[in-house]
């Protein structure tokens, strides 16, 4: 003790210089763990809100982008249903868009297709909940970019206008990119490249290329 106090008071400015860097290195360490917990927010926040337990994708799907690569059928929904432990199981669609807006402020969004009323539908702090056709409920992060409710934005390329008719309660992103809520049914008429306000025809004459199936399967377990 009696040396360390001595070359303490000896070279104090080394020392101090070192309580600096070891204190600027602590404070990087925390601006960049608060960095990489807003991008990992950013990026999966819309599925961390969702009251799934567990999502299900398609055998043999590749697990680098399986929300875009999984396709599922009623057939498989049947089966998850029947499962011990499972409460509840849904069909669920993910896709990404480039929309416009009216003012002309182009937008991009995730679209997740869900069915009204189910247990994904997600809740909202103003606006309507899901159930018109072409109605959107989006994050509030939106917000900064000028949209409210009422705004209608032009999905590219098959031109079909949605109407943001809610907001949820906290941030939903997917892929750093703001998610936009809408019934299953009109996910699934996008994804044909057919317009929300079209009707489909019978799935017998069209039962892959007018109705795609979602991309995977949210779930819940039962609790113990």
């Amino acid at each position: 003790m009696f040396l360390a106090l001595r070359e303490l008071r000896f070279a104090r400015g080394r020392f101090t210089l070192m309580g600096g860097v070891i204190a600027l290195i602590a404070v990087l360490m925390v601006m960049l763990s608060g960095l990489s917990s807003g991008l990992v927010n950013d990026g999966v926040s819309g599925l961390k809100s969702m009251p799934a337990t567990a999502f299900a994708f398609d055998e043999g799907t590749k697990t680098d982008n399986a929300f875009s690569r999984s396709v599922i059928d009623d057939q498989q929904l049947a089966d998850w249903r029947t499962i011990d432990g499972v409460a509840a199981a849904e069909k669920m669609g993910v896709s990404m868009a480039n929309t416009t807006a009216e003012d002309g402020t182009q937008l991009d969004v995730t679209l997740f297709g869900v069915e009204p009323g189910s247990f994904l539908d997600p809740a909202i702090s103003a606006g309507a909940p899901l159930g018109a056709i072409d109605g959107i409920v989006v994050s509030p992060t939106m917000k900064a970019e000028g949209v409210e409710l009422g705004t209608v934005v032009t999905l590219d390329r098959i031109d079909a206008k949605l109407t943001v008719i809610g907001f949820t309660e906290n941030q939903a992103t997917f892929g750093h990119v703001d998610v936009a809520y809408l019934p299953l049914h009109t996910w699934q008429l996008i994804a044909s490249g057919q317009l929300p306000s079209r009707a489909l025809p019978p799935r017998r004459s069209w039962p892959r290329l007018i109705s795609p199936p979602p991309a995977l399967l949210p779930f819940r377990r039962t609790t113990a």
